[in-house]
């Protein structure tokens, strides 16, 4: 069953079907302007087989179900539902947008320009008188200046006294709301302050017990760590003394061993080393090697000593024998009557012996001066005797 007029079919409430082929509307929405064309409700299309509006099973039985095209009483109440939901949230909307105070008695609000130029707000059309009157013949005038065309409009406005507003009546609510709006804020201001200040105190008592408990836990961490090193301490002390006790009676079984291995051992050790020369009087020991040596050095300065006087005596006596020698042979060989005169004369040579006695007596003395033995001193005697003969 078709109807070409579907607006008749639903005035009469029949249902109708409709078969005729339609496009599919693309489900993609285009970048479009709403206002200019306005967004198509999209189609709904469904499978007939499901449809509760089709009657199914025997035709010639009565209908039990709803009879199709009235409408089913739940969707209308959702449909109510949907429909008091959108309006309440556009009243919630509504309210939610700033909006100015209400207007003071005996006033309205009413659109006013508020932009940057003013322009003139009328809604008559514009009217404009002109005439026109010949004048008499005149002088050509002078030819005036050049002056630009204006681009632009010249627009004047004139506003009377007390034309936009009253004074009395404006600015009494304008005060009201500057001094209620400024009582507020100072109110909560005010109201800030003492959250805030009672924020810092509760801040600064939760930091006291906070400070507290940080130094109890402190207190407990340290007690901690000097119970742990005490352990440690006493852990170690117990080892140190177990280690020692073990170290000592190792000593003590090793020094047991030493004694009794020692003991037939240390006597034979004892005798080859004094056999040996080891072991030694230390009297005699200080004798052989302090006391020998500086006698033995005594000795030698000693010996050298009186060879130094034995070859200076030869040399004396050798020197004595040839100057003696000499003389007597020089005697010989003169005549005898000079013998006498140089003899007994006034140019007497005197004996040399004796003057080199004399001579050489300073150096006997001083080699005499050294200790010398008395055999040593024996030669020099007899040499003095010599020398005097």
């Amino acid at each position: 069953m078709t109807d070409p007029n579907p607006r008749t079919a639903e005035a009469s409430g029949l249902y109708t079907y409709s078969s005729r082929p339609r496009a599919v509307a693309c489900q993609r929405r285009r970048h479009r302007d709403s206002i200019l064309q306005p967004v198509e409700e999209p189609m709904s299309y469904g499978n007939i087989m499901y449809d509760r509006r089709v009657i199914r099973g025997n035709t010639y039985a009565l209908p039990t179900g709803q009879v199709p095209g009235q409408p089913d009483p739940l969707e209308l109440q959702r449909q109510q539902q949907a429909r008091r939901r959108a309006l309440a949230r556009k009243r919630a909307q509504e309210q939610l947008k700033p909006r100015t105070p209400e207007p003071v008695e005996g006033r309205k609000h009413v659109d006013i320009q508020t932009e940057l130029y003013l322009e003139e707000i009328a809604d008559r059309i514009v009217e404009v008188d002109m005439e026109c009157q010949t004048d008499a013949f005149l002088d050509r005038p002078p030819t005036p200046l050049f002056i630009p065309a204006k681009t632009g409009k010249d627009v004047a406005t004139q506003i009377l006294g007390g034309e936009l507003f009253d004074s009395d009546l404006e600015v009494k609510p304008m005060l009201e709301v500057l001094v209620g709006k400024t009582i507020e804020q100072s109110l909560l201001e005010v109201m800030e302050e003492e959250e805030l200040a009672n924020l810092r105190a509760r801040q600064y008592a939760y930091e006291e017990i906070r400070n507290v408990e940080l130094a109890e836990v402190q207190r407990l961490e340290e007690q901690e760590r000097r119970h742990r090193e005490e352990k440690e301490r006493r852990k170690k002390q117990q080892w140190e003394i177990v280690h020692k006790r073990n170290e000592t009676l190792q000593k003590i079984s090793a020094l047991i061993f030493a004694r009794q291995y020692l003991a037939n051992l240390l006597p034979s050790v004892f005798d080859k080393l004094r056999n040996s020369g080891f072991f030694y009087d230390p009297i005699e020991r200080d004798i052989e090697v302090g006391f020998l040596p500086w006698l033995m050095n005594e000795v030698e300065k000693s010996m050298e000593h009186s060879m130094v006087g034995r070859t200076v005596l030869d040399m004396l006596i050798r020197d004595v024998v040839e100057r003696r020698i000499n003389d007597y042979e020089h005697k010989e060989a003169m005549p005898p009557g000079q013998k006498t005169n140089v003899i007994n004369g006034p140019n007497t040579v005197t004996d040399p012996s004796v003057t080199t006695l004399h001579t050489q007596k300073p150096v006997l003395d001083r080699v005499s001066s050294q200790p010398a033995p008395s055999q040593e001193r024996k030669p020099v005697e007899e040499g003095g005797h010599l020398m005097a003969e």
